[in-house]
This record gives structure tokens, sequence and C-alpha cells, in this order.
């Protein structure tokens, strides 16, 4: 295998792995994957990141209220009439449905939390604001998964943004912009399914299609 093609195996194997058991992780392999967050990309270098490590019960309990609720209210009902995304089946997306349908009522078990948190400062965040925050989210996926960790990024919370920042005690500046909970995964990793690249890449204009040499 060339060099440094582990990591696109990696990348191709990291599906959001919604069923995780309740077992403690090492902090040190906590330890590992917030330095991966902090080593990504970001706005000026200016590092407006903040993590929040959540590992107490009964916060992740509180918390595990508003994103039920925010199931039942819209995540569930999409998911019912929707029709399967690219790369997918009827069988493989009732089967996802039932995963995100078992991490809305076992969210709280997972044994670490990472809050993915940024400084927006005074103002409110412009369109671009994720841009600095979204990346370290991604190295920290992709961390977990090259330590044989389990884990997802959800944002559901943020449809009730004021009461889950609340519980989490969160200043007036600073904002989530996702929950990653993390652990040991209860099945299997494996590659993920998409669509062809040709439905979504485009050439110089909106729908001329690309050319590779």
């Amino acid at each position: 295998m060339p060099e440094g093609t582990e990591l696109f195996h990696i990348m191709r194997t990291t599906r959001a792995m919604r069923r995780l058991k309740p077992d403690p992780v090492p902090d040190e392999l906590i330890h590992q994957i917030l330095q991966a967050g902090q080593w990504a990309a970001n706005g000026g270098a200016n590092q407006r990141w903040r993590f929040l490590v959540v590992k107490d019960r009964s916060i992740k309990e509180q918390v595990q209220q508003w994103y039920r609720k925010a199931f039942d209210e819209v995540v569930g009902p999409r998911y019912r009439g929707s029709e399967p995304p690219p790369g997918s089946s009827p069988g493989r997306y009732r089967r996802q449905h039932d995963a995100v349908e078992y991490l809305t009522e076992h969210y709280h078990e997972a044994p670490v939390w990472i809050v993915a948190c940024q400084d927006d400062g005074d103002e409110p965040a412009p369109r671009w604001a994720g841009a600095s925050i979204y990346p370290a989210v991604q190295n920290m996926l992709l961390a977990a998964r090259a330590l044989g960790l389990g884990a997802t990024l959800t944002s559901r919370h943020l449809r009730h943004e004021q009461e889950v920042e609340a519980i989490l005690g969160l200043p007036p500046r600073v904002h989530s912009y996702a929950i990653l909970p993390i652990g040991y995964p209860m099945g299997n990793f494996g590659p993920v399914r998409r669509g062809p690249l040709s439905d979504v890449v485009f050439q110089d204009r909106w729908g001329q299609p690309y050319i590779a040499d």
C-alpha cells in the first residue's frame, strides 16, 4: 500500500456510529481526539474554538430530553416521509432510521460527549462562522475512527439551542455547533455509501460536466 493511503481508508470507513456501548473511554484517547481537533484549519488561525467534554450523566439526560423533542417534532417525520438518499436503498434507509431512533433514546448513555463550541463574540455569527469549527469536528471524527471509537456529528439540539446551551452553562458569547457522542461501537466500521461524483461535480459552469484529465 503506498505511503499515506491509510488516511483514505479511514475517511472511506468513517461511518456515523449511532449505537455505542456505555463502557468507559480512557481519558488519553479523548485527549488524542481533542488534540486532533485543535490541529484543524481555522479562520485567521484565531483558534476561537472551545471544546466542552461532558461525562456527567445528569447533564446528558437533560440535553437528551430536548434532543428527543426535536426528533418527535422534525427528524422522525422527515425520515418517514423521505426517499433514500443517493447510494442508499429503502432497506438501508430504514436501518439508518432505526439507528437514528436508537441514538435518540440512548443519547445520554454515550460515555463521553465532546461539545464543539466557538466564541462568536458579541455580534451575530455570520454564515461562514462554521468554517472555523467544523474542520475541527471532522478531524475529531477521523481521530475517533482511527482509535477504534464510534462517533457521529449531531446538531439536532440546535433546534432548542437556548435551552440546551443553558443546561451546558455556556456563556453568552459562546455557542455550540455540534455534539459528538463518543464510545466503543456496537457495530462494525464500513464503507460509507454515496451517490456518483458525476451527480454533484461540475466544471467551470453550473451543470457543465466535470471532465477529469
